[in-house]
């Protein structure tokens, strides 16, 4: 009997042992392929060379224009070439507006060239340009007294936007005013706004919609000046207008024009905008798929929308999100031929206009939705990664934990998880996943001062990539990547139970997104 209980006891302590120094050459097998990863990016990288092509070559890339269709070839041609099965997949169309040349001069009382461009879709001007007299909007104290200013605006061109205070930032303000200087500042730049504000409730309109308003009583132009609050940078968006065309200038030049008008210089300007309308265009998502050799009908899916605002060239916002990807994908190739999963890359079309693209190829692809391992998406900047939220999924901290764990020990301790965290209800493409019970996650970013320096600005330009922090996103990206290939199962899809609202009722899971797939226009 005592024979028989050692024997059982050594098969015990043998299968142990094979467990644990299967499970430690399983790990080690792990952190030589991370090992790898981490070499491929720092010795090879191409991250460069594919900025310079997206955003210096082909530039900003709106939705509809042909920029845009140049950015979707040039990603399936990169694709392919690491050896993807890439394709343009239509989903529906678009306006096609292609921007030309714009010049804001002032012609009276002086001559003076100003720094501004047409708005995105706004309408052109004659080929000579249209010259007229300057105004601004004054204080309305009712929806009476808009309307009778209005009947005076034919024939003008009409500043918009509220004329700041100061164009000094306010940590300029901080640093150098005296305490009692900028407290008065603040509170006289808090009452501007809140004057400014109730004066434009009674228009009746936003700021994007009132150039309608305005083209309807008779304005040949409209100039906005939508400042950030830092020196020189301005926020480019689209024009409403169907006539008219509406600029965007800079505050310098902006307070210039309005100083002028206010005291009864009766400035001139002469705008000038050869932006050229195409009719409309077929809209994309760019594709890229590597076939697991496992598990080819599961995916781990990367995630960037390749489409931008283009006031600028589109650099962070977001070709910082599609080299990323690609470059993720680059070192896969490298180092993990044999991926068990299949690794799908999604460069959405449109999701300035609110992530129609991703929208559509869930809606599209019911197939490949169900089985979707994860999706990473990053949209946020230049910056290194530095938090990841579980987006309302119940078990996300269990895997997405276990693989944080593998990273560089510098990249590791950097980020912060927020778990279960709530399902998005927008902001970015991994939110059309959530919706729809997929576990998706958006990797976040350090600012680089994101919001006031490059998010939808004219300052959004190469010079503002850091690429060591790219580099190391796209290391992030690969690693966890490839653990999620390699887990052995499905991650679980368990959602949250959501709070109560501040009505007292119970909060359910987002399901607001769905695809616009025309543009109306």
């Amino acid at each position: 009997m005592k024979e028989y209980t050692k024997q059982r006891n050594l098969k015990s302590f043998g299968l142990a042992f094979l467990l644990l120094s299967s499970t430690a050459i399983f790990a080690q097998n792990k952190d030589a392929v991370v090992a790898a990863i981490v070499r491929e990016a720092q010795v090879n990288s191409q991250l460069e060379n594919y900025a310079f092509e997206l955003v210096d070559m082909i530039g900003p890339r709106l939705v509809g224009s042909p920029q845009m269709q140049q950015a979707h070839d040039w990603v399936v041609k990169q694709y392919t070439a690491l050896g993807a099965d890439a394709r343009n997949e239509a989903y529906g169309e678009w306006r096609s507006w292609e921007r030309g040349t714009s010049q804001v001069t002032m012609t009276y009382p002086r001559i003076k060239s100003l720094e501004g461009t047409q708005l995105a879709f706004s309408p052109a001007t004659k080929e000579k340009g249209v010259e007229a007299e300057v105004v601004a909007m004054p204080p309305f104290r009712s929806q009476a007294d808009f309307q009778s200013w209005l009947k005076t605006v034919k024939g003008k061109i009409v500043l918009i936007g509220m004329n700041p205070i100061s164009g000094r930032s306010d940590a300029n303000w901080k640093e150098s005013a005296s305490a009692k200087a900028y407290e008065k500042y603040q509170a006289l730049k808090s009452e501007q706004l809140r004057q400014w504000e109730l004066s434009m409730s009674y228009t009746g309109s936003t700021r994007r919609t009132l150039p309608l308003a305005l083209e309807a009583a008779g304005a040949i132009g409209v100039i906005d000046s939508y400042w950030t609050e830092l020196p020189g940078i301005t926020r480019i968006f689209d024009a409403k207008s169907k006539q008219i065309p509406v600029f965007n200038i800079a505050l310098e030049d902006y307070s210039l024009l309005y100083r002028m008008a206010e005291r009864g210089v009766k400035p001139r300007i002469l705008l000038q905008g050869k932006s050229r309308e195409l009719g409309t265009a077929k809209t994309y998502n760019s594709i890229a798929e590597i076939k697991g050799k496992e598990k080819p009908n599961e995916y781990v899916v990367l995630s960037a929308h390749l489409d931008s605002w283009d006031g600028a060239s589109g650099a962070t916002d977001n070709a910082t999100g599609v080299i990323t990807m690609m470059e993720a994908v680059r070192i896969l190739r490298k180092v993990y031929p044999d991926n068990k999963r299949t690794i799908l890359v999604g460069n959405w079309g449109s999701e300035e206009q609110g992530l129609n693209g991703s929208s559509a190829f869930v809606e599209d692809h019911p197939d490949v939705a169900k089985n979707i391992q994860v999706v990473w998406n990053q949209d946020n900047g230049t910056g290194r990664i530095v938090r990841i939220a579980g987006s309302g999924f119940e078990k996300a901290y269990e895997y997405i934990g276990r693989w944080l764990q593998y990273l560089p020990e510098e990249f590791r301790t950097e980020i912060q998880t927020s778990f279960p965290g709530m399902p998005g209800t927008g902001g970015s493409d991994h939110s059309s996943f959530v919706q729809k019970g997929i576990p998706a996650f958006g990797l976040s970013s350090t600012s680089w001062d994101y919001g006031k320096v490059t998010w939808h600005t004219n300052r959004d330009t190469y010079d503002k990539i850091v690429f060591d922090e790219v580099r190391q996103n796209a290391i992030i990206v690969a690693v966890l990547t490839y653990l999620a290939c390699e887990e052995p199962t499905l991650v679980s899809r368990d959602k949250i139970v959501l709070p109560i609202d501040k009505a007292g009722k119970q909060m359910s899971w987002p399901t607001n997104l769905q695809s616009k797939r025309t543009s109306g226009n």
